[in-house]
């Protein structure tokens, strides 16, 4: 894994001062969460800045600011607005971005007002998201494979299931695998955010408000942005975010076997010791034991 820059509120300054003058009065300061992809600071009270903490995340800046225009028209919330591009500087080796800033906190399943109806606004965003004309950069390296085939963490999900053998149950989580690998997107692919996460969805009195951060989006098979279901909806909210989905042609027991697979992988490796849950995900053991049962009904029905 690449080295990852410390940014310094300093140096974020020194950057904003020389290359948008304009904004030379507006205080910078670090957000109170950090993402890893990049360091964010606010700047002013209605702007953000988003720096790439290590090579492999500086695609993700000419990506959302050529991209994230062409989106906002086609979505039912708000996403990022990139206002400004920077260059490298003052010791800072990469572009960086000034955005819009979204008021709204990340989302906590127990401050949500109707967690069904957040479930179902999910749904109809990542929906209107997929009908988007799907001009963009294709699922790959510079994602991490979002929206790609499954099959390219197939070596990392299996190291993963001898590691935890006798903690887990293994065979049940490896047909659960090879059910994802064997299921295929059929049909033309879309838009994926890529990274669905409660750090990008945000609340305004307790209703989804905005998503945020699409450095992992692409165009690919949307099953990647599925694993939400388990990592942090559950009971009548999983139910409606499924129901919903399954409005949409595609949406069918492929697709949420790849999703099953996606979520799974996601929980192993974290199980593995590469990887957190943030306080308000479900804890990755209990994700794989969700997703072992789900499947497991999908293979009776």
């Amino acid at each position: 894994m690449a080295a990852r820059l410390t940014i310094e509120t300093e140096l974020v300054r020194r950057l904003v001062d020389r290359q948008f003058p304009d904004w030379a009065d507006q205080p910078v300061r670090p957000v109170e969460r950090n993402g890893w992809d990049n360091s964010t600071f606010r700047l002013g009270t209605d702007k953000k800045v988003r720096l790439p903490t290590a090579a492999p995340y500086v695609p993700q800046v000419e990506k959302e600011w050529r991209f994230l225009p062409r989106l906002a028209p086609h979505l039912p919330l708000p996403i990022p607005a990139p206002l400004a591009l920077g260059r490298p500087a003052e010791g800072y080796p990469y572009p960086w971005s000034v955005y819009r800033w979204i008021e709204g906190e990340p989302a906590v399943f127990e401050q949500l007002a109707d967690p069904a109806g957040f479930a179902v606004d999910l749904a109809q965003f990542l929906l209107a998201l997929q009908r988007a004309p799907p001009e963009g950069p294709s699922a790959g390296v510079d994602n991490f494979h979002r929206g790609g085939a499954l099959s390219f963490y197939d070596a990392e999900t299996r190291r993963c299931l001898d590691q935890l053998a006798g903690e887990i149950d293994a065979a049940a989580a490896g047909r659960v695998w090879e059910a994802a690998l064997a299921a295929r997107w059929q049909r033309p692919p879309v838009w994926v955010h890529g990274d669905i996460a409660v750090g990008n969805l945000l609340l305004h009195e307790g209703r989804l408000s905005a998503v945020i951060d699409f450095g992992s989006s692409a165009i690919g098979d949307p099953a990647c942005d599925l694993v939400i279901a388990w990592t942090f909806l559950r009971g009548g909210s999983r139910a409606a975010f499924q129901a919903k989905l399954a409005e949409q042609a595609g949406f069918d027991h492929g697709i949420w076997a790849r999703a099953r697979g996606w979520a799974l992988w996601k929980a192993l490796l974290i199980c593995c010791g590469h990887g957190s849950t943030l306080p308000t995900e479900r804890p990755a053991r209990e994700v794989i034991a969700t997703v072992l049962q789900e499947h497991a009904a999908s293979d009776r029905d």
